[in-house]
């Protein structure tokens, strides 16, 4: 977890982001917003969004069941949560492999190479969950016509991003109903490009192809869906009272499709808890609505903040029960 070039170059990316989102704003009249908010909404928004993280814990126990038997809940949850705090504090993502690495340390039967296939699923679901989210809010009739981001309309965003994650379900679906070829395939190249590593590089896909077992099963399927779909509800959720603490008027859709445009913009490089990148995605998508940079900067910097802190302590408790270290996990992704 060393900070180099590429960790830096990301930070710098997020700090500009930050100081063009904030360059035009008076904090005198940001501050005059969030003094005259709701207070108990504000601290409801946080509680209520600090949830999906339990229910994202409950979904990898359905995508890892097929390949690593039924786990606990506790494992998972603190692995999650781990993996969410190193998101918060380390760039490009680091929690994506702490949370793998976590739950091989408390449940040593799965195979990392597994964990990171299964988080790789997780996050499909969650593409396809959100777009579709997304676009549904396109639907309702309070949304603004004739709106476009960047050139183009929202509405041929939505479907980039939908293609964009059929194709990759598509391409795990053929991971996982045509193994043997895709397994073939790699040794090919394997043997091709890395000889001394074939069996190596050959072995590592197939473990990890086996986080993609819950593709096989419909019922498992619909189960992670289902779960998919509860999490990111009660994130827009979460959202929605923030936007009602501020005295937002904007329908519950918006929240939807907000966090559409949110999950676009992290997709990026950038700091640790994607500071910079959240804010100026939500001064735009919420511009859709005809909000006000002061308003939305002001929910932004709020929200953002406090929805940080409550995970980032939580994993941060367990990471220590763990006796786990950066140097571990800096050791192990090398």
């Amino acid at each position: 977890m060393k900070l180099d070039w590429k960790s830096g170059l990301g930070i710098a990316f997020s700090a500009v982001l930050l100081w063009w989102t904030l360059k035009g704003v008076n904090f005198s009249e940001v501050w005059s917003v969030l003094r005259t908010s709701n207070v108990l909404l504000f601290a409801l928004s946080p509680i209520v969004g600090t949830c999906i993280f339990p229910l994202r814990a409950r979904r990898w126990r359905t995508i890892l069941e097929p390949v690593s038997g039924r786990i606990a809940f506790g494992p998972l949850w603190r692995s999650t949560a781990i993996g969410m705090m190193m998101n918060n504090v380390f760039p490009f993502r680091a929690g994506e492999f702490a949370r793998a690495f976590s739950i091989t340390r408390e449940v040593p039967r799965v195979a990392i190479t597994t964990a990171l296939g299964s988080l790789a699923v997780d996050r499909i679901f969650d593409a396809i969950v959100i777009f579709a989210m997304m676009f549904a809010a396109m639907l309702d009739p309070r949304f603004p016509s004739g709106v476009t981001l960047a050139g183009r309309t929202v509405p041929e965003l939505a479907q980039f991003g939908v293609a964009g994650m059929i194709a990759l379900l598509i391409l795990c679906y053929a991971m996982v109903m045509q193994a043997p070829r895709v397994l073939s395939l790699v040794r090919w190249v394997a043997h091709r490009v890395l000889p001394r590593f074939e069996d190596v590089v050959v072995g590592f896909v197939e473990k990890a192809m086996g986080g993609l077992a819950v593709l096989r099963d419909g019922r498992r399927f619909l189960a992670v869906l289902a779960w998919a779909v509860a999490h990111w509800v009660v994130n827009a959720l979460a959202m929605h009272i923030g936007f009602m603490a501020v005295g937002m008027d904007v329908p519950i859709s918006a929240a939807f499709f907000l966090q559409g445009i949110v999950a676009l913009a992290v997709a990026v490089p950038s700091s640790p808890g994607f500071f910079g990148v959240f804010e100026l995605s939500s001064v735009l998508g919420l511009a859709v609505y005809g909000v006000s940079d002061k308003l939305a900067v002001s929910w932004a910097l709020a929200y953002h903040l406090l929805s940080f802190i409550p995970i980032t302590i939580i994993g941060a408790v367990y990471f220590a029960r763990l006796g786990l270290s950066v140097g571990t996990l800096s050791g192990k992704s090398t």
